[in-house]
């Protein structure tokens, strides 16, 4: 089976970290979030991938020059402008010649739904699309998605108000789609697929949904991936050449290739990229440090704060909910 990966974003909530990365090349315990969401893809069968991309594209074809990533065969369509979620999908399938039954998803969402049920399920309804609900405690920042005993969605209301929300299931970013889909989505603008197609594909009653608790993180925002990565590490804490002074203290937290640590400073909750130095006495706390960036003597960097890649945080500092920009 073929999937499209939804990865032309700019990242705009995770900067200054996407300044010179884009998300999903950004390392979640200690891999590139591109290649966890194909590996998942890949379990359930799913054998080539159309990459959408937009922002920064050569990093990825650089990244993967053989056209494989995780073991999957990867091909790149890469848009002239933005063509938001349901352009980005008909364009790219329309580039790799799909014509039959696909996978689509957001290159951000980590997770262990079960793709083969929901593509079962898909194929049981005879449904034109398919989408994997999970539930969440406020779902007023999403897609919401009630639907009927037999699964067929009633309506798709994008980021309703929380006390107005019909059911706690949110769209979850994995769909399964037939090709007929795409002569729904016209070409050379932008269409949104939550805004435009699914409120149309509902109207015609060929929309269904799978409810699924499965593991599920969107890992778009500081919090959540701060959060997958600490989940995505599984305890271990240092990359190759990483080195801890006797006197540190790392705690629940990420290190990646070639970082330092200084005496009596302390790292909890955090990640650090690769080349990352904490000087002596200094503390980064539930904090992402970028790539070869420089925390100084005595700073203290906090509360979900940012560093971009190569910044440096003045000794003494006192940073919370901060962005430094890289340099």
């Amino acid at each position: 089976m073929r999937a499209v990966v939804l990865v032309g974003g700019v990242g705009t909530r995770l900067r200054p970290l996407t300044l010179t990365t884009p998300k999903q090349m950004l390392p979640v315990g200690g891999r590139p979030m591109i290649e966890r969401v194909l590996e998942h893809l890949a379990r359930h069968g799913v054998d080539e991938v159309v990459l959408s991309l937009g922002y920064r594209p050569d990093a990825f074809i650089d990244a993967y020059p053989d056209g494989k990533c995780a073991g999957v065969k990867v091909t790149y369509a890469v848009e002239d402008e933005p063509l938001d979620t349901a352009g980005a999908i008909r364009f790219a399938a329309l580039q790799a010649a799909i014509d039959d039954t696909f996978v689509a998803v957001n290159g951000d969402v980590l997770t262990a739904l079960d793709v083969d049920a929901l593509v079962a399920f898909h194929r049981d309804h005879e449904a034109e699309a398919t989408i994997a609900l999970t539930p969440v405690d406020d779902p007023s920042a999403f897609g919401v998605v009630p639907t009927d005993g037999d699964g067929r969605v009633v309506a798709f209301i994008e980021k309703p108000p929380r006390h107005e929300a019909p059911t706690n299931f949110i769209n979850a970013g994995t769909y399964v789609l037939e090709p007929t889909i795409l002569d729904r989505i016209p070409g050379g603008r932008r269409v949104s697929i939550e805004g435009e197609t699914f409120p149309a594909l509902v109207r015609d009653g060929r929309l269904y949904a799978l409810m699924s608790k499965a593991d599920w993180v969107d890992a778009g925002t500081p919090a959540t991936f701060l959060a997958a990565n600490l989940r995505y590490a599984n305890g271990r804490t240092g990359c190759a050449g990483s080195q801890v002074a006797a006197g540190a203290t790392v705690a629940n937290s990420v290190l990646g290739a070639g970082v330092t640590i200084g005496d009596g400073a302390v790292v909890e909750g955090s990640v650090c990229f690769d080349g990352v130095r904490i000087a002596p006495g200094s503390e980064v706390r539930s904090s992402i440090v970028g790539r070869d960036a420089r925390i100084e003597t005595g700073a203290v960097v906090t509360d979900l704060s940012l560093v971009g890649d190569g910044a440096v945080v003045p000794a003494g500092a006192r940073l919370s909910a901060a962005r430094v920009p890289a340099t």
